[in-house]
């Protein structure tokens, strides 16, 4: 197995950092196997790492780090029953043209496809749209390495409950290894980007997301400009490549963007005129496309982000009280709010377990501090009976955590079965689910 030593490892953002002992690149379920034996005998614990996109320090640790990178692309395809069988670190921008290759395609997707698939289905990312759960709905199977090296099988059927609980695990059941995904034929998409004020929006929420198949906004503070994105499936040819499309993405919602945060940093006050701009560059705009190519938007600028999940009907309520916040506490931030919604699941950590949800995402640019202004706003989260997203900063211990899943318990029962020396778990991860 390739590997490396002494190397410090960081994620996306920066907020995370380790200098694990050894980080290791398996090629095989069977090299995986081997390894935590190994570790097993040497008493030594083991994480998991993706792509590093989560913001919590999930993955960091002192002891063994494997990496699924190479184990990545599509091991077998099912086409009678369209079900890709799929290697878990495959990154979802190769999953994406992978599977368009074979005729087929995602039914949802985030904005973001550099994630791998076992790290976007472990900590429940998602997309949006009325009608689709998080990407972790679209698993049917599970094979994985538990932290006695043992290779376990699961699905509806077979291991179910385990199955439910594996589903959106962060890591902490098993060491994912390979999934397999229900897709669709692939299909096109048309994408319209539109700016509306406010209170048009709000009044238009439930109208949005019936009338249209994937709807998501972003809400510029101390502006009264809202980004509305529609997405819908199409028969349309995709359109040829579009200066000005080009021009939106890459030079003004990342180049201009960058610079502007570059002074929000700089200069905190100017943040309130630098959102209030943001709004209204906002693009205006329509394209049509291959989805897998449509879903994901440029991510060049960086940041740090919490998101929460709460009851769909609360959404309009809790913007409200978010935007309130703002106003009275003059917060240096420039960043979007970013709101989407999930179809309820029934997947026993996934925060929108039995429900019908929103989320609200909130940013904040590296460098610049976020801890009262996420603090702030969770507290109105966790209100309107808020879920932390898996990947994004949040406070929750395991005490609070545990009153918010109602088959937490059932969860931790697992966990402690399968892993009862704690192997796969590093502090953070203690925290939730030990305390």
């Amino acid at each position: 197995m390739r590997q490396s030593s002494g190397m410090r490892w960081s994620n996306w953002s920066g907020s995370a950092v380790s200098t694990p002992e050894r980080i290791v690149y398996p090629s095989s379920i069977e090299e995986i196997s081997r390894l935590v034996h190994e570790s097993n005998d040497q008493g030594k614990k083991v994480r998991i790492v993706g792509s590093g996109h989560s913001f919590t320090a999930i993955v960091p640790t002192d002891s063994i780090l494997i990496s699924l990178d190479e184990m990545q692309g599509i091991k077998h395809m099912n086409h009678y029953h369209s079900i890709a069988h799929v290697w878990a670190g495959t990154k979802l921008k190769l999953l994406g043209e992978s599977l368009h290759a074979l005729g087929y395609a995602q039914e949802n997707l985030g904005d973001v496809n550099f994630q791998s698939i076992a790290g976007a289905v472990s900590t429940g990312t998602h997309g949006t749209g009325v009608k689709f759960g998080s990407v972790a709905t679209q698993v049917v199977g599970i094979t994985a390495v538990t932290a006695d090296g043992s290779i376990v099988e699961c699905d509806a059927n077979h291991n179910s409950e385990l199955f439910k609980a594996m589903q959106v695990s962060l890591g902490s059941l098993g060491i994912i290894a390979e999934v397999k995904l229900r897709v669709v034929p692939a299909w096109k998409m048309d994408f319209e980007s539109r700016k509306v004020n406010f209170h048009d929006c709000m009044q238009q929420l439930d109208s949005l997301c019936a009338s249209n198949r994937h709807f998501e906004f972003y809400i510029f503070p101390y502006s009264d400009h809202v980004q509305i994105k529609l997405m819908n499936q199409t028969d349309a040819e995709p359109d040829k490549s579009s200066f000005w499309n080009n021009f939106n993405k890459i030079v003004v919602e990342n180049g201009a963007f960058k610079v502007m945060s570059e002074v929000s940093r700089l200069l905190p006050k100017s943040s309130r005129s630098i959102s209030r701009l943001s709004g209204k560059l906002a693009p205006v705009m329509k394209q049509v496309g291959h989805s897998h190519s449509m879903f994901a938007t440029p991510r060049l600028v960086k940041f740090n982000e919490m998101e929460y999940n709460i009851p769909a009907q609360h959404m309009q309520a809790a913007l409200e009280e978010v935007r309130a916040c703002i106003d009275k506490k003059q917060y240096a931030v420039h960043f979007p709010l970013e709101c989407r919604y999930v179809k309820a699941d029934d997947i026993w950590l996934s925060p929108a377990y039995g429900r019908d949800s929103a989320y609200i995402a909130a940013h904040m640019y590296k460098g610049m501090p976020h801890e009262q202004y996420f603090a702030d706003l969770e507290q109105i989260f966790l209100k309107y009976d808020g879920r932390p997203h898996w990947g994004k900063l949040h406070t929750l211990k395991q005490k609070q955590l545990a009153e918010r899943y109602p088959q937490w318990e059932a969860f931790h029962t697992f966990r402690k079965e399968l892993d009862p020396k704690g192997t796969l778990l590093n502090k953070y991860l203690e925290g939730l689910f030990i305390g």
